[in-house]
């Protein structure tokens, strides 16, 4: 049987500004805002905390594989840098997610652990990908080393990926 979520949103002022706050069904109050018109920039916007839960959501995915694999991570760090329509609605056109890791991490692991939390765990990245094309990248870095220029690709999905 499908799950259901409800989430309300309630204007804080709906005579004033835009912050809204939304509610989860586990009881988690969410706020939002904008800096576009009449908001004060108080919370991130919609758009801004749909790449937070794409970030957050295969970071918990990956962590968790690579933990299985017994791989060690002194640190981890998810990147999503989207381009965005320039007319109304100004929906993401393109989107990369770059895991940069730390630590005892073999890049087979993170590669392995990338690529099953694109194409079969994650749900916020199943969605997204269903409208706008999704590179999962990933860059290993070592204490002392300089930054390597490219991270490496791991799969690209959605609509005509790149």
């Amino acid at each position: 049987m499908p799950t259901i979520s409800t989430v309300l949103a309630t204007f804080v002022d709906p005579m004033e500004g835009m912050r809204v706050t939304s509610v989860t069904d586990s009881g988690i109050a969410v706020s939002f805002d904008t800096l576009n018109g009449e908001g004060a920039g108080t919370a991130a916007s919609p758009t801004e905390t749909v790449l937070a839960a794409l970030a957050a959501c295969t970071a918990m995915d990956v962590a968790s594989i690579l933990r299985k694999k017994r791989q060690w991570v002194d640190r981890y760090q998810v990147s999503v840098r989207a381009t965005r329509a320039d007319e109304n609605p100004t929906v993401f056109t393109s989107i990369v997610v770059e895991h940069q890791v730390s630590g005892e991490v073999s890049a087979e692991a993170l590669r392995r652990s990338i690529e099953l939390s694109a194409t079969a765990y994650c749900p916020v990245s199943a969605m997204l990908s269903a409208s706008v094309p999704i590179e999962h990248r990933y860059r290993i870095r070592q204490e002392g080393d300089a930054d390597v220029a490219d991270s490496t690709l791991v799969v690209a999905t959605g609509p005509n990926p790149r």
